[in-house]
């Protein structure tokens, strides 16, 4: 756990969040600034700063993260959807703690 982590205190139950998913290793809850009509974040437990922090020894918890997507998406009733990962600063990464958005519903930005 990174102490001064926004994702890592909601992950340890210290900041609330609207949770829609949670497991021993990864938990999901709405994003507080969304930018469609349901924009949830998937994160690891586990305090993983970037994609490029990952190394083996998070192959499970990854894989495990990512099957749960759809199955996070479904338990919202989402037709479709779309998974961004931002990675470092030139692609908008605000917090340093792996997250996957899941965007859906009746707002999803176009690109």
């Amino acid at each position: 756990m990174d102490t001064d982590c926004i994702f890592c205190k909601i992950a340890a139950g210290d900041l609330p969040a609207k949770k829609v998913y949670e497991d021993d290793q990864i938990m999901a809850f709405f994003d507080i600034h969304p930018k469609a009509s349901v924009h949830l974040l998937v994160i690891p437990k586990k305090h993983i700063a970037t994609l490029n922090d990952l190394n083996t020894t998070d192959s499970a918890l990854i894989s495990k993260l990512v099957l749960a997507l759809p199955e996070i998406a479904k338990e919202q009733k989402l037709e479709g959807f779309r998974v961004v990962v931002n990675n470092g600063p030139g692609s908008g990464q605000i917090v340093y703690h792996l997250h996957f958005h899941i965007l859906g519903g009746k707002q999803i930005p176009t690109f």
